[in-house]
């Protein structure tokens, strides 16, 4: 943790992503954690074929010809976070109180290392105290079976569980009787996965690595890759050497959209020979991305009646529906529109449609910059009307690619975590398991909290991740969990969602994906989903922290069995071996016929993707042009800033490795804000000066931090933006969209203005 005596400062960086910036942090890395030893040999395993484990960081694809070094710093990172030597034991939690550790940071909590043994909450004393398995599992039953409803318990899931225990933790929630199973999706791809099926049928990309590899432009939307999709450079600086064109749309300029040494390329690392990653960068305002779409097929419209290949009209008529009238609502658009909505003008979304006009297989991909916004869901249909224009699907080197954030969040929402799910699904599921699972909509993140306040959510589940600091509004969640009977979460570290509880809770402590995890039947494997339909095995390599940890299907297992002592499910079996889950598994999920064989293969097996065969699961039975009217981004009070939140270089969802953000060259500080330069100037902030930063809620609620250090950087004129889970704060409970009810994390309304005088800076950390 920084010292709050470092002096902070901020410098931009000009530096090439990953490079020697990268393997210097790397080298730190291993010394701060002492693993000279393991650290390395992770390095050498870490998505590796045959015996490797899955990255527990990005879902970006490990590379197709095997790459021995398919690494990453922030990667590596994460791995080393989770091999620390240092323990949370009984010890530790006789000493401290939870009212005492609710003081700590984020970052001291974690720092406690690795938990080593099942903890319930003891009222009387405060502190969690060590607890059996059988009793932690007895607690939860008695809580479950005691529900006047299943629809009273919501299960919750991060990106980090396997596809097997994914599956066997909806089977469980199923078979107990509720389908509220929200998860980490909720709050991030949610937009995309609506928006693709609505046009396509499918939820996911259809690409592959190997068309990222053959594409002759690619635009990169909302992403902050070098931080957050780090391989993704590998791929950006092949594209630009074989001559592909990459256009960055994006409020900020970052790292990625500049240059690059990729480490594992020895002799450029050597000679230190960056490569470019970018052609044009479109620094739009925060929610114009779907206005610069809109413009972009405005101009190949346009083009058409001159200029036979603007457009692909045979594609249009043999593969889609609605084209008519989306070509009227482009020609109803005016430019002076476009321009204003997007921050750019007619002159730059020219220059990247003629990027796209010259482009003969073009891949759009984006992240969280396009659906943390009221119109995500809005915004991605308008990127599959352009990618059907010009028939960019169901060929290589084209379609869509979101990039989704944590290692197998896709594969959750592939094996059953899902609060929408598809009546088919169901059946299959009530077919080969025995079960009859509820056909009602469960809940998603934002509902669950609000039924936790209203008293119809009693028991919270969480699998991994740390509810109580990811979701919006930070106060509001927190006083959700505690008003909860019981809280249940399993991790492998101290997080804050353990200290917000309910009346009674429970820390389950289970493997990480580093580590070996042997059953009946010896050491098991389990399988992840990359954001590009890609699966494979992953086995630890590790030995465990703790000999008291159980894996996370063991822990479902247990939880199913105490709290559905009739189940029909034959848990110990599974649990006994994976193997037994998958041919399950294979049974119940599209796509995963001879799971067991084909995951054994080198590299895995690829699910099938319909759209990408130009088969189209709609109601039509065609790919689906939308035709939502454009929205207006531009706040409508004078002085109102639109904020977006973000996450730093050194952090990983809501874990923060330092203070320090490499790649933005911000160093010993989190709380502050990024300002245009003219936006200080009309406020009277100077550079470093302490800010108040407010935010109205759509129920008009006004949420405020203060204190917090303004400085000016790149980006348009009427954003800013900073922090998260910090910043969080500033989003209420009602501040998420219709479309998706995703909360609006990039899209947040605020004033800032000069502190209070007299008031000290914001700390360092």
């Amino acid at each position: 943790m920084a010292d709050e005596n470092d002096q902070w400062s901020q410098r931009d960086y000009r530096h090439p992503a990953a490079g020697w910036g990268a393997a210097g942090s790397v080298l730190k890395i291993l010394a701060k954690e002492g693993e000279w030893v393991d650290g390395p040999r992770a390095v050498f395993r870490m998505n590796h074929e045959n015996g490797g484990f899955d990255c527990p960081g990005c879902a970006w694809p490990d590379d197709l010809k095997g790459l021995k070094l398919d690494i990453c710093e922030n990667g590596i990172k994460h791995v080393t976070w989770e091999m620390t030597r240092e323990r949370a034991g009984k010890e530790f939690f006789a000493a401290h109180t939870v009212s005492e550790l609710r003081t700590w940071s984020d970052r001291e909590l974690e720092a406690q290392g690795r938990l080593v043994g099942p903890l319930a909450y003891d009222a009387a004393s405060d502190r969690y105290v060590p607890v059996s398995w059988e009793d932690a599992f007895t607690l939860v039953g008695r809580h479950l079976r005691g529900l006047d409803s299943p629809d009273g318990a919501a299960f919750y899931t991060s990106g980090r569980l396997g596809n097997e225990a994914s599956f066997l933790y909806q089977l469980m929630a199923r078979e107990y009787g509720t389908n509220n199973l929200p998860d980490c999706s909720n709050m991030c791809h949610e937009a995309s996965g609506r928006a693709l099926t609505a046009a396509l049928g499918t939820g996911k990309g259809t690409v592959d690595l190997k068309d990222w590899e053959t594409a002759d432009a690619l635009f990169i939307m909302g992403v902050n890759a070098a931080s957050n999709a780090p391989r993704m450079l590998t791929a950006l600086a092949g594209a630009q050497r074989r001559g592909a064109k990459i256009v960055h749309v994006n409020p900020m300029v970052e790292a990625a959209a500049r240059k690059t040494i990729v480490p594992h390329e020895f002799v450029d690392m050597a000679l230190m020979k960056a490569t470019p990653t970018g052609d044009l960068n479109l620094q739009v305002r925060p929610g114009g991305d779907m206005a610069l779409m809109r413009g972009i097929a405005k101009v190949l419209l346009e083009r058409a009646g001159s200029d036979p290949k603007a457009i692909d009209p045979e594609f249009v008529e043999r593969h889609t529906a609605g084209f008519e009238e989306y070509r009227a609502l482009c020609a109803d658009t005016p430019w002076e529109e476009l321009e204003r909505q997007s921050g750019l003008s007619r002159e730059r979304i020219l220059a990247a449609a003629e990027i796209y006009h010259r482009s003969r297989r073009t891949i759009v991909s984006w992240c969280l910059g396009i659906t943390q916004h009221e119109h995500g869901v809005d915004t991605v249909r308008e990127i599959v009307n352009v990618l059907l224009l010009r028939g960019n699907l169901g060929r290589e080197g084209a379609g869509p690619s979101p990039v989704r954030g944590h290692s197998n969040v896709q594969g959750n929402r592939t094996c059953g975590i899902d609060h929408r799910p598809k009546p088919e699904f169901l059946d299959r599921l009530a077919q080969v398991c025995g079960i009859d699972p509820p056909r009602e909509p469960g809940l998603d993140t934002v509902r669950v909290v609000r039924a936790m306040h209203r008293g119809e959510v009693k028991v919270f589940v969480g699998m991994g991740g740390n509810f109580a600091m990811a979701a919006p509004d930070l106060p509001y969640t927190a006083q959700g969990l505690r008003k909860c009977d019981l809280t249940v979460h399993v991790s492998t570290k101290l997080n804050r969602s353990h200290l917000e509880h309910g009346r009674e809770a429970l820390i389950l402590p289970c493997l990480g994906r580093t580590e070996r995890d042997v059953q009946h039947s010896g050491l098991q494997s389990s399988s992840v989903e990359d954001s590009m339909s890609m699966v494979h095995l992953s086995v630890g390599m590790k030995r465990p922290a703790s000999p008291h940890l159980l894996s996370e299907p063991a822990i479902i297992a247990g939880i199913a069995r105490a709290a559905l002592p009739d189940s029909v499910v034959p848990w110990e079996d599974y649990v006994a071996d994976y193997d037994r889950v998958r041919d399950t598994m294979a049974r119940v999920l599209p796509g995963f016929e001879d799971f067991n064989r084909r995951v054994r293969l080198p590299l895995g097996f690829r699910i099938k993707q319909p759209a990408r065969e130009l088969v189209f699961l709609t109601p039509s039975g065609r790919a689906e042009f939308s035709c939502a009217e454009l929205p207006d981004v531009v706040p409508a009070e004078e002085g109102v800033l639109v904020l977006q939140t973000m996450r730093s270089h050194d952090q990983w969802n809501t874990t923060v490795y330092s203070d320090d953000d490499r790649y933005r060259g911000v160093k010993n500080l989190r709380t502050l804000v990024l300002m245009h330069a003219g936006d200080m100037r009309s406020r009277g902030i100077g550079e470093g000066d302490p800010v108040d930063i407010e935010s109205v809620s759509k129920d008009g609620t006004r949420r405020r931090l203060e204190g917090y250090l303004a400085l000016a950087y790149d980006l348009p004129r009427g954003s800013a933006a900073g922090y998260m889970p910090e910043m969080n704060v500033l989003i209420g409970a009602a501040d998420h969209s219709t479309q998706s009810d995703q909360p609006l994390m990039k899209n947040v309304l605020v004033r800032i203005t000069p502190a209070a005088a007299g008031r000290a800076a914001a700390p360092a950390g």
